[in-house]
């Protein structure tokens, strides 16, 4: 077993998927649910995240391109839809419609988008699969880099699972700080992930 190639694909996808970075946003995009509900959520994002990963790295660019989409264009149409997202947070259009409803529906789970789609299997996460299994092919390289995307979803996972003694020690108000601010870099992420998808197309121009 390689070691020094598991440390690489560990590391490279712990900082893309950022598991400590998606335990407060997790906590923002499921505010004030049950918690039976909120593993339910957890658990869905996190399989729906794997299934995705998992089957980018069986098939790669051959999946976009056998529908016509390139990674750069697949970037574009995630920071838009990661753009709304955050605007919902921004002005906490999520938090009213929550506290409009008087029971509990599955009208608004965020748990396939946007924490499966494009928190966890993003753009980044899915070029870095694809950039794995690709050096090392075969069927033990595709295990190895299965290993370690199961394993740094895993520890997200447990995150979003101690997400309530977090909700619990920020309080209403400091969620709502918190939400606010997710917002906004949410937003900025966003227009990110659209610039790089101009940028392989020639329509933005270098980061200075």
């Amino acid at each position: 077993m390689d070691t020094a190639f598991l440390i690489t694909a560990f590391v490279t996808l712990f900082v893309v998927i950022d598991p400590l970075g998606l335990a407060p946003l997790f906590v923002a995009l499921t505010q004030g649910m049950a918690p039976a509900r909120r593993r339910a959520i957890a658990l869905r994002a996190c399989g729906t995240a794997i299934a995705i990963l998992t089957a980018f790295a069986l098939f790669g660019e051959a999946l976009l391109g056998f529908v016509g989409i390139s990674m750069a264009a697949f970037r574009v149409a995630g920071g838009i839809l990661l753009f709304l997202t955050a605007l919902d947070m921004l002005f906490e259009r999520r938090t009213r419609r929550r506290e409009d409803q008087t029971e509990e529906d599955h009208s608004d789970d965020p748990s396939v988008f946007p924490l499966a789609i494009p928190l966890i299997a993003g753009p980044g996460s899915i070029a870095s699969m694809i950039l794995l299994t690709g050096q090392r092919p075969g069927a033990e390289g595709f295990a190895l880099v299965i290993g370690v995307m199961v394993a740094v979803i895993a520890v997200a996972f447990l995150l979003f699972l101690a997400s309530g003694l977090l909700e619990r020690a920020l309080g209403r108000v400091g969620i709502t700080v918190v939400t606010r601010l997710l917002g906004m870099l949410l937003a900025a992420l966003s227009v990110q992930f659209v610039l790089d998808g101009l940028r392989a197309f020639g329509f933005a121009p270098a980061p200075l």
